[in-house]
């Protein structure tokens, strides 16, 4: 990896074409009629949830004024589809132990969207007994005490201690990180990092350990064409102390990266005669892609060749005001 923010040009037309194809995909994003009943929400909240949280980032810091105004109007429509934030209510009566609806509200309530009925009910909810239970495993709790700070509630658990028992936190063996642990990995730092927005709170031994390995598992990942953790890894590069960058790996993003402006998870995309198909196949990546990139430019630059000090070491935060949409 080499210092710097990469080639600007290449990241804001890489990003911008992100954007544009997600806001073509609007149609596949709307919530269907049984939202809250019998659809499968990984087919339906899931990407809602995911396009909410990765715009509103983009919205605010994206140097590219044009392009913030396409995100806030993803976030803007995303709120829509949660019929101002009623989704959210009727997901917590249904299942209270269930965390994922602060998870996917707290996205909002960042912003300043608010929805009264939701908040007493997740005042109510969160202190059950059940619904402190474990989550499946530390890292998913990281993100539920992150919605629990955004939205005000008092956290469940402590951030720190939580993070100590986390993939990164733990500082695992790098040679036998597999995809899982790796997109757990991923995680760790956009949550603790609050998703790029306080990148000085990864601690210089994350830091260090992420910077010895990243060079490695980056090229593994490009090897197999992973293009979805690819953006991922790319994400957590920016976030790190001097704003390490690998022109090389952007580059082969933005080869895997189709005409349209659509990014496959892996490989190629499935025939554009399946639109739903190839949604499934390249939300997520097109929106990490956008993520990261956005995350690229926004990164300081890194010191020149022999500096030293704290400046030289440490990146400086990210903190923008939340702003509610109209």
């Amino acid at each position: 990896m080499t210092g710097g923010r990469g080639d600007p040009g290449l990241l804001d037309r890489m990003v911008a074409d992100c954007l544009g194809w997600l806001d073509a995909a609007r149609p596949h994003f709307c919530l269907p009629a049984n939202a809250t009943t019998d659809a499968d929400p990984n087919l339906t909240l899931k990407p809602l949830g995911e396009l909410a949280e990765l715009t509103h980032l983009i919205g605010q810091l994206h140097p590219i004024g044009d392009i913030r105004q396409v995100a806030r109007d993803l976030f803007a429509f995303a709120w829509e589809q949660t019929r101002d934030g009623e989704l959210f209510a009727e997901l917590i009566r249904g299942e209270p132990y269930a965390t994922y609806p602060m998870e996917l509200y707290g996205a909002f309530a960042q912003a300043g969207l608010r929805h009264e009925g939701v908040e007493e009910l997740l005042a109510t909810t969160s202190r059950l007994r059940g619904w402190r239970v474990a989550r499946e495993d530390h890292t998913r709790t990281l993100g539920v005490l992150n919605a629990e700070r955004r939205i005000g509630l008092v956290p469940h658990a402590d951030f720190d201690a939580e993070f100590a028992r986390t993939g990164l936190g733990l500082l695992p063996e790098p040679w036998v990180l597999d995809r899982k642990a790796a997109y757990g990995v991923t995680h760790d730092v956009f949550h603790l990092t609050e998703w790029g927005r306080a990148r000085e709170r990864l601690s210089p031994e994350s830091a260090g350990y992420l910077r010895l390995w990243l060079p490695a598992w980056l090229e593994n990942w490009l090897e197999e064409e992973l293009w979805d953790l690819v953006g991922e890894l790319l994400a957590v590069s920016a976030c790190l102390p001097d704003a390490p960058c690998d022109p090389a790996a952007w580059q082969r993003l933005a080869g895997a990266q189709r005409a349209d402006g659509a990014v496959p998870e892996t490989g190629a995309a499935p025939c554009p005669d399946d639109p739903a198909g190839v949604f499934m196949a390249c939300y997520h990546s097109t929106l990490v892609t956008a993520f990261a990139g956005t995350l690229a430019r926004t990164a300081p630059e890194a010191p020149a060749p022999g500096t030293t000090g704290a400046t030289a070491r440490r990146a400086p935060s990210v903190r923008c005001e939340s702003e509610a949409l109209p």
